[in-house]
């Protein structure tokens, strides 16, 4: 009876309190280890190739740990890039509202999945053999109320709450915080078309995918890290299983090369960098802009329009930050705010300007380096020092 009560109580290991933590860390840092660099690197964006027995391995923990069906997870995943921040986002706060995104994102998750269409329009290229369609996709359930067993046996009691955080964990994460705030609070290196930003220092807890403005700047690379503070520890265990030969790298986010000097004319050399490093190019003169604002915001204060200076600050607050997403009518007022000057309308105007160049699918690249040339002789005959000053290091980019 005591040899059951025992049992009961510790399960197989009768571990202490801390061997219990130290378990739980390391079951649910390998779940978020298979979601970015199984799941979301190497399936949604084919970042990187795996070894047969890595990928196989994170399938078989991905479906004792979530129950998550990889193609449906993929399409999902697809489905939000395409659709970013717009109508059809499977899980966007803009649409959603944080609250929603961020503590029932996994009920936007299952919503999603349900939908047939979706599966089938995103959800190609994702493993489709024998376990998958017989034991993976057609007993998802089954893999969770195993790793119940598991932990029960192995901690007793103790096993429920286990495996309880197993199940909160990536839910909470991935569709919560990388989701949620991830499109809501935090920096951006890269002004990409929409509100994505990064909350690094969580990168140890999250696998990486905190860095959320990096990967949607460059969202096919499969590392997240761009600048030297920042810590992506799904790219370090992706280095690894390089190393080891049990992973192939295709495709990273190209590295920012500057001439040592400003070049005297635009070529096609800078015309290449500067669309390849359009988002970091875009986040560069954002900062101009905002500089502009905050004198011209310091002026109308002074002049006592205190209602214009709320409107360019409310203004302010969306440079940058997927402003093309909002509402046509949110959009003009916007415009309207930031055409308060002759100097902020001028920043504007050239702001579109230099957009189309990447934006502008059927020009050859005869027409977009004329534009550019353009562009760069009537931001140095502005009269805006900052913009003078921002074309010159234009002609420094090179692919």
């Amino acid at each position: 009876m005591n040899d059951i009560i025992s049992f009961a109580a510790g399960g197989l290991l009768q571990a202490s309190w801390w061997e219990v933590l130290v378990y739980t860390l390391v079951v649910t840092h390998i779940t978020i280890c298979g979601v970015t660099i199984f799941l979301h690197r190497s399936q949604a964006h084919r970042g990187l190739d795996l070894h047969p027995v890595v990928m196989h391995f994170f399938r078989f923990w991905l479906w004792m740990t979530t129950g998550m069906v990889t193609r449906e997870w993929v399409a999902i995943h697809r489905k939000h890039h395409a659709r970013c921040e717009r109508e059809g986002d499977p899980h966007s706060p803009m649409i959603y509202g944080i609250g929603r995104v961020m503590f029932r994102g996994a009920e936007l998750y299952r919503v999603a999945s349900k939908n047939a269409e979706t599966v089938a329009r995103f959800g190609h290229g994702t493993p489709d053999d024998w376990v998958e369609r017989n034991i993976y996709s057609r007993h998802s359930a089954t893999g969770i109320l195993l790793m119940l067993v598991i932990d029960v046996s192995l901690f007793g009691t103790m096993g429920l709450t286990i495996w309880a955080v197993q199940m909160a964990w990536i839910p909470f994460w991935a569709a919560g915080v990388v989701n949620g705030i991830g499109h809501y609070w935090g920096y951006r290196n890269f002004a990409s078309p929409d509100t994505s930003t990064n909350v690094f220092p969580w990168g140890i807890v999250i696998g990486g995918e905190e860095l959320h403005n990096n990967h949607h700047a460059y969202g096919t690379s499969a590392k997240f890290s761009s600048k030297w503070y920042e810590l992506d520890i799904g790219w370090v265990y992706i280095c690894g299983l390089k190393a080891l030969g049990l992973a192939k790298i295709k495709k990273v986010a190209p590295r920012l090369l500057l001439e040592a000097t400003s070049k005297k004319s635009v070529d096609l050399r800078t015309l290449q960098g500067v669309i390849a490093h359009r988002y970091e190019i875009l986040a560069r003169y954002t900062g101009i802009m905002k500089q502009a604002c905050q004198v011209e915001m310091v002026r109308l204060k002074g002049a006592q329009s205190s209602l214009k200076a709320d409107e360019l600050a409310a203004a302010t607050h969306w440079l940058g930050r997927g402003e093309e997403n909002l509402a046509p009518a949110e959009r003009a007022r916007i415009d309207q705010a930031l055409s308060q000057t002759q100097s902020l309308s001028t920043l504007v105007q050239m702001r579109h300007e230099l957009v189309k160049l990447w934006d502008s699918s059927s020009a050859s690249s005869e027409q977009l380096l004329h534009e550019l040339q353009t562009w760069c002789l009537c931001a140095q005959q502005s009269g805006i020092d900052s913009l003078e000053e921002f074309a010159l290091r234009l002609r420094r980019y090179a692919a």
